[in-house]
């Protein structure tokens, strides 16, 4: 069984129909969409991983390895 989407921001359940049509998903409405710019603006989230040219480069050759399949 798939299991409802719900918002990042309020854990509120998204309708199936809105990942196509909403100008604010994944967030359930504009505010949650403001919350989390807002998160990431004041650095609440981060990204924890070093990207070294290795890993930028191995990156890019799956992202190739996808388009071929």
């Amino acid at each position: 069984m798939i299991s409802a989407r719900t918002c990042p921001i309020c854990d509120a359940e998204l309708a199936p129909e809105a990942a196509g049509e909403s100008p604010t998903f994944p967030f359930c409405s504009a505010r949650c969409k403001q919350i989390d710019l807002l998160r990431w603006c004041n650095g609440d989230y981060a990204i924890v991983e070093r990207l070294t040219p290795e890993k930028l480069a191995e990156q890019a050759g799956d992202d190739e390895s996808r388009y071929d399949e």
